[in-house]
């Protein structure tokens, strides 16, 4: 297949390395009769009933089959039954003494597995591995994040590992049967985030301004219910008062800490939506590695959170891939999808890729990586195979001669395609050379999927003098493409002589 009115500029090439869902990966979620159809109430007190009819022979019986069944595909299945009749024990009629296969038992009639990659696996980013120990001089040991894609549409996101070398060679390690939910607790809040998101949704200056009294510059989730309890009568009987108590609570609920066993591989590890913004999912983590001001490295990606209606920009932090911090952005710039941060400051400022309007890219800049300013465009479509929207592919990769950015571009029946530009190192926001024509396109084999004639990526990793490209197709697996940076670089130079002429 060729792009209409543009082909590959035969720069990439594509391995023959593939990632395809697999339905067999599954989680063990917390289900409530009735609640599948939104129209209907739960059944919960009717199904305990009819579990606590049971004898107890019955219930052993039931409960060994069971677990014979779907115990080998989970971690600790006890465990979350037990948690999930915890979550609906208040239904338990009093005066019942259960024993304890009997909770399990009633915890398996509330359970049900999903299969996170049951519709597609997609939309990849690439960083290098914290761990980069007993490898060869030509290796590097990456991180790949996906959105995995099940029933409902719900997207999570998940973790793979592998080598890149010797020279092109990409090598997956193998993965684990089971899989892991990130336990989600409440963090240390920031009172700026706090006051940033309030600002941006108007609500009322009075509670707002009480919040900021009242409140230290970090506090727990026990402090701020005690500060909102304390409201002076005068000011929570205001009109506005409540949606400002309300928001204050909901920034809360989006902003958590999510960790895993010591003892769980990467490949284990699925970050499963956990805040009120991300109710219907979390999708295209764009991760990046970043180097700090005291030369240390860490990770953040920004990711969309769904919540059914709207989509909002958030952030995840992390060091290690096992704790990680997820938190809310805010500002003018942080808004729809496609935030992509660069790997470090520039001018002592924090930088992103914004696509805010949704149809251009955009540069923003803020002092503390959680609010974002306005937006300045520096790309528009151009080029016949971008002419519905552009965007970019993933945070910006740091060369010699500039910051290179994938692109990606939406043409004639919604092809996507992904390019490239080279901002100014000193200046991000001056665009110094760009290709005219698609990076990789969707051939033949890519373009019948779940969203048919799609290639995108949310972030590729260098590898010496080669930039490592992961990218979904038809936004239903995973494939690769490696591009020599020097030929890369040349190609872009003459195409932008070309269009300067």
């Amino acid at each position: 297949m060729t792009v209409p009115f543009s082909a590959e500029t035969g720069l990439a090439v594509r391995s023959t390395v593939r990632i395809d869902p697999d339905p067999g990966r599954v989680i063990a979620r917390l289900f409530v009769p009735g609640e599948e159809v939104p129209e209907f109430g739960s059944r919960t007190a009717a199904v305990i009933a009819r579990v606590l009819s049971l004898d107890e022979s019955q219930v052993d019986a039931v409960l060994a089959r069971t677990l014979e069944a779907f115990a080998d595909r989970h971690r600790d299945l006890r465990g979350t039954l037990a948690s999930h009749f915890e979550t609906i024990a208040h239904r338990i009629p009093s005066g019942h003494e259960l024993s304890r296969n009997r909770r399990l038992l009633i915890g398996a009639y509330f359970s049900h597995e999903y299969a996170i990659e049951g519709a597609a696996l997609c939309n990849p980013s690439m960083v290098a591995h914290p761990d980069q120990d007993g490898l060869g001089g030509d290796q590097t040991r990456f991180v790949l994040s996906a959105r995995a894609i099940g029933e409902g549409h719900l997207s999570c996101i998940e973790l793979r590992t592998g080598v890149v070398g010797p020279g092109t060679r990409i090598t997956l390690d193998p993965i684990t049967p089971a899989l892991v939910p990130g336990r989600a607790r409440p963090p240390a809040y920031e009172r700026r985030l706090f006051e940033a998101v309030l600002s941006a949704h108007a609500d009322d200056d009075e509670v707002a301004a009480f919040l900021h009294r009242n409140l230290p510059a970090r506090f727990a989730a026990a402090d701020l219910e005690q500060v909102l309890r304390s409201l002076p009568p005068g000011l929570a009987r205001r009109q506005g008062t409540h949606r400002t108590i309300e928001r204050a609570q909901w920034i809360a609920a989006c902003t958590y800490d999510l960790d895993f066993p010591q003892d769980t591989a990467l490949s284990e590890r699925v970050l499963w939506p956990t805040g009120p913004t991300e109710r219907h999912g979390m999708e295209d983590a764009r991760f990046v590695r970043f180097t700090e001001d005291d030369g240390s490295a860490s990770y953040y990606a920004t990711y969309t959170a769904f919540d059914g209606s709207t989509v909002s920009p958030q952030l995840l932090h992390t060091t290690d891939f096992r704790l990680f911090h997820a938190t809310q952005l805010s500002g003018p710039a942080a808004a729809n999808k496609g935030m992509a941060l660069f790997p470090r400051k520039v001018g002592g400022r924090y930088l992103a890729l914004s696509r805010w309007d949704r149809e251009n890219t955009s540069i923003t800049a803020s002092t503390d990586n959680r609010t974002w300013g306005v937006a300045r465009t520096i790309q528009t479509p151009a080029s016949a195979w971008e002419l519905t929207q552009i965007g970019n592919c993933g945070p910006p990769i740091e060369t010699g001669e500039g910051w290179l950015v994938l692109t990606h571009g939406v043409g004639p029946m919604r092809t996507y395609c992904i390019g490239a530009i080279l901002l100014d190192l000193e200046d991000p926001q001056r665009v110094i050379a760009r290709l005219t024509d698609p990076l990789i396109a969707p051939d033949e084999t890519e373009r019948n999927g779940y969203v048919p004639n799609v290639v995108y990526s949310c972030g590729a990793m260098r590898h010496r003098d080669t930039l490592v490209i992961p990218y979904g197709t038809g936004d239903t697996a995973i494939a690769f493409a490696t591009v020599s940076l020097p030929a890369l670089l040349s190609r872009m130079r003459r195409a932008s002589r070309d269009v300067e002429r």
